[in-house]
Parts: structure tokens; sequence; C-alpha cells
């Protein structure tokens, strides 16, 4: 269910909980701004989802309130994360959907790592 990026903050979301720990993950980054993990419903060969630490809904609540050394190390922490997975030569997409209009389902901000085959069209025409 898509929700409202103007609401605060729930620290019951699902990313909240991974970044407690309290539900696994299959992570392949972390650092002190970020975590990175393997979506558990993939929507392409390489699927994953890069995070920041602190409590952001969208990516216009992080640039409002995050700190720089938080918005470079997160902006840092997804470059890392596709170079690390060989997504850089053969291509990649980033996608971040923010609010319901765009189907952000999951109140942590977020960003999506696409790879691993050619992803056609940018949107549906």
């Amino acid at each position: 269910m898509p929700i409202d990026a103007t609401q605060p903050y729930d620290d019951g979301n699902i990313f909240a909980k991974i970044l407690r720990d309290e539900i696994p993950s299959n992570r392949v980054y972390e650092d002190e701004w970020a975590i990175a993990f393997h979506d558990i419903a993939p929507l392409a060969p390489q699927h994953i989802l890069v995070i920041p630490r602190g409590p952001y809904v969208s990516w216009d609540d992080f640039t409002a309130r995050g700190s720089d050394a938080e918005i470079a190390g997160f902006i840092r922490a997804v470059g890392h994360v596709a170079r690390e997975a060989g997504l850089v030569a053969p291509g990649y997409r980033l996608l971040a959907n923010i609010g319901g209009d765009a189907g952000q389902e999951v109140p942590h901000l977020h960003v999506h790592i696409f790879g691993g085959r050619p992803l056609g069209p940018m949107l549906a025409r």
C-alpha cells in the first residue's frame, strides 16, 4: 500500500526493524551512514536496497533534515554498492519511490539498485 511521504517517521516500519537487527537481511554493505541488502522479492537479477541509518521517510525529508555528512555518506554508499556488485560497466538503474503516486511502500527512504540484464524503458509508455 503506497504511503504518504509527508507523514512523520514510523519506527515500526520493516526497514527500521532491519536496522535494529529485529528482522534478518542479506546484507552486502554497511557503514556508519547506510546499509545495503538484497531485496527479498527481486525484480531483476541484481536487486539491492540501500537505506540510510537515520529515520528519514523520503528524499525530501532526508535532504531537509540530514546532515551534510549523512547525505554524502549515503550517496557514496549507493555508488560503492553498485561498483562492488559489478554493475558499473554493464549499467544499472537507481530508483527511489517517494510518496503514494510513485508507489513508495515502506516509509523509510530507500534506493533500489537494479541490474544484471537490460532493463528496458524507464517508464511504461
